[in-house]
């Protein structure tokens, strides 16, 4: 019998942000026949494993750090104050459930067909849908998009890998470890393991340099890493690998044993381990390779400024290209190549968008550590290599926040503000800018505004500082 296959205007492979957010514009705006294939959680990594559920984490560390705080403030306030954790995961887990109903009812309501299910490519034009119970479903389209994400990387050549846990494990924990380990050095190693030494437990990291968020500029990488040694973490510099980890004990929380065996022979035993170590493009069963979707030398789908593969008709986005790998950044390059794709010849949209397509330069960013690091543009390392050194001018500035006025001298050290805005030529364009501090999170969607448009150092001297900030430091810097 002949399979039957359903048509469509637009086919997007994968629920998360960006994949929804390309669904929602073709769909709502311009009214295109969507349909929208996920196998997971609707709101994919971010809403279910990532940035959601990290950043109520690190609120719940802050609570942490400010009731610390409160007693240089005159508030009689326990050193040991017990709180829930299993609690605050089960409200949590109850957020986030709440949003993946708030995604479904979105795409309900814009009418995007849901199917829950694996999608495969099986020519440029259609794909099958495996659903739950193995039953398959044909549909076509002359748009694909591919917006199926990325999966944290295990170091599957290492004995025992599989008693530690990925990012993804780590919002199951319900129960804390006394002690927990992380192996890597990227921003996702840096977060968990801040949140997790500001609620109590003895944090050891183990890095390949001597610092960490190597791919910022090194003013970050210098004074954060001082900071998380300063602030109790255990920090194994320059180390080279874990050769075996082995379970001792099974359980969970501080029952769970570990021994972590280096290559140079060291040990440690630990409650928990997380492998923090990157994360590679979901593309296993997309069927890519017979299709002849190329991909980068890191295995991601290559793409051009408007998102087209090297297949006509068939797109990528966000993290499966590697490309700025932020959930902003998939929600508008989702936009924009549903613009291009559906508004160019309808009344809501118009010919100009016939070339819409995301700028990727000066995307602004954060780290949620401990404290918060900002950041757009270049560092100061890379503004050099590009406009060379006689070019290029740097404005530094290190101090301590007014909130930690009234904390005793030792304290304060170890409460770094520090900020440094890189600048190119001589009308001194602002290139980069670099804050770690309180409230740098906050700060920098301002100052990301003001890069992104072209300011020079002139036109932040001309600005007003709003006293008493922190952030006023940026505009009166010399």
């Amino acid at each position: 019998m002949a399979q039957i296959v359903q048509y469509y205007d637009f086919i997007v492979i994968g629920g998360g942000s960006g994949g929804s957010g390309a669904a929602r514009r073709a769909a709502s705006w311009f009214g295109a026949k969507t349909l929208l294939v996920e196998h997971g959680r609707s709101g994919g990594t971010c809403v279910n494993v990532g940035c959601v559920p990290k950043k109520m984490t690190w609120n719940f560390a802050s609570v942490a750090e400010a009731l610390k705080d409160s007693v240089y403030y005159g508030y009689d306030t326990s050193p040991n104050i017990p709180f829930n954790f299993a609690k605050f995961k089960r409200m949590r887990d109850a957020s986030i459930k709440g949003l993946n109903g708030a995604y479904e009812r979105n795409w309900s309501r814009e009418k995007i067909d849901l199917v829950h299910g694996t999608a495969t490519l099986t020519n440029p034009r259609e794909i099958e849908v495996e659903v739950e119970g193995g039953q398959k479903s044909y549909y076509s389209a002359p748009h694909i998009l591919i917006a199926t994400g990325g999966y944290p990387v295990m170091p599957k050549n290492t004995p025992g890998w599989e008693h530690g846990i990925s990012s993804d494990g780590f919002f199951d924990i319900e129960e804390l470890p006394k002690r927990m380990a992380f192996v890597g050095a990227g921003y996702i190693a840096v977060e968990l393991a801040g949140v997790m030494n500001a609620i109590g437990v003895e944090v050891h990291m183990f890095i390949r340099h001597s610092t960490f968020l190597r791919n910022f500029d090194p003013m970050v990488q210098e004074t954060l890493t001082r900071r998380y040694e300063e602030a109790g973490v255990m920090i194994h510099k320059n180390h080279k690998g874990l050769k075996e980890v082995v379970k001792k004990k099974d359980g969970k929380g501080p029952e769970k044993v570990l021994n972590l065996v280096g290559v140079d022979g060291d040990e440690l035993e630990v409650n928990e381990l997380l492998w923090a170590i990157g994360r590679s493009p979901e593309i296993e069963k997309l069927n890519i390779g017979k299709l002849g979707i190329k991909q980068n030398n890191k295995g991601h789908i290559a793409v051009d400024q408007y998102q087209n593969t090297s297949v006509h008709g068939i797109y990528a986005i966000g993290d499966v290209t590697g490309q700025a790998e932020l959930t902003p950044v998939a929600i508008a390059a989702g936009r924009s190549l549903s613009n291009r794709l559906f508004g160019t010849n309808h009344p809501a949209g118009g010919p100009h968008l016939a070339t819409a397509k995301l700028d990727y330069h000066n995307i602004p960013t954060v780290v949620f550590a401990h404290p918060e690091v900002g950041v757009v543009g270049l560092t100061e390392p890379q503004a050099i290599k590009q406009y060379g050194q006689e070019n290029v001018k740097t404005y530094h500035t290190k101090f301590t926040a007014m909130f930690y006025e009234f904390h005793p001298p030792e304290e304060k050290k170890k409460q770094p503000t520090e900020y440094k805005i890189v600048c190119q030529g001589p009308d001194e364009k602002i290139v980069g800018l670099h804050i770690i501090g309180l409230g740098s999170s906050e700060m920098m969607q301002g100052f990301g505004v003001a890069v992104k448009m072209g300011a020079t150092k002139k036109d932040f001297d001309s600005t007003v500082a709003i006293h008493p900030t922190s952030a006023e430091e940026l505009v009166t810097m010399k």
